[in-house]
């Protein structure tokens, strides 16, 4: 009878495993090699998001603050409102195309705090640009308002965003809401970001805002949707109101 040794065998299929997962390792697109003929969509190679039921406590907690804040804050929303009008000919309210949860644009509200029509000198403005790579901002903008240029010290610009929490198009805590161009540059589990509202702070604030290179950003954002808690929330708020003073002296 033909004996077979038995550690033999299991040298052969621990070997075998080993070639299979190699296979997937190597068959699995990395990070920057995908090319225009790929067959699946970059896009498609997000990290998914944690359980369906932590992001319902972070809905409620959306709600209760910002049903919170609306409350004490609608009278201060009415005299920007009207401050607004008396700077300047233009509507009261900004809308903005920026990327939502799930790839989705939305209209991302804000105070108006330039010139009517400023978005369409953005392109003969973009050698002024002086945020990080991949992002647009202008310190002197000078298609600011005076009035816009004091709501824009004081973040009180952001207040109407409360009421896109309260319909669930944004978040209190999140990604920062990119433009259609800016969210172009995110690819592979980089976009898991969008599988969570954009918030109207979130660790970018913390970190410097325009100030954070878009590399940066994206390693902010990953970490904050793959290792979400309550509390982690609550930590960037209150990280959050230190950076909004601080920003008033400039």
């Amino acid at each position: 009878m033909h004996y077979v040794d038995p550690t033999h065998r299991i040298d052969s299929i621990v070997a075998s495993e080993q070639a299979q997962a190699l296979d997937a390792v190597e068959a699995f697109p990395r990070h920057g090699a995908y090319t225009e003929n790929a067959k699946l969509d970059e896009r498609s190679f997000a990290r998914p998001a944690p359980k369906r039921g932590h992001w319902a406590i972070k809905r409620g907690l959306d709600l209760l603050l910002a049903v919170l804040l609306l409350a004490v804050l609608l009278p201060v929303i009415a005299l920007m409102a009207v401050l607004i009008k008396l700077d300047s000919p233009g509507p009261v309210f900004f809308r903005q195309r920026r990327i939502g949860r799930r790839g989705q644009q939305f209209g991302m509200l804000k105070f108006r705090t330039m010139v009517d029509g400023a978005d369409d000198r953005k392109e003969e403005l973009r050698h002024l640009n002086q945020a990080a790579d991949g992002l647009f901002k202008i310190h002197e903008d000078p298609r600011i308002t005076r009035v816009g240029r004091w709501l824009r010290k004081t973040s009180l610009d952001e207040l109407p965003q409360l009421f896109q929490v309260l319909s669930g198009e944004m978040s209190i805590v999140g990604p920062r809401p990119l433009v259609p161009e800016e969210d172009a540059q995110i690819h592979g589990p980089f976009r898991c970001r969008t599988e969570v509202r954009p918030g109207m702070t979130g660790p970018w604030q913390v970190a410097g805002s325009s100030q954070v290179p878009i590399d940066e950003m994206m390693e902010l954002d990953r970490d904050y949707v793959e290792n979400w808690t309550a509390w982690r929330d609550v930590s960037l708020i209150v990280q959050t109101i230190p950076h909004v003073v601080m920003r008033r002296g400039h």
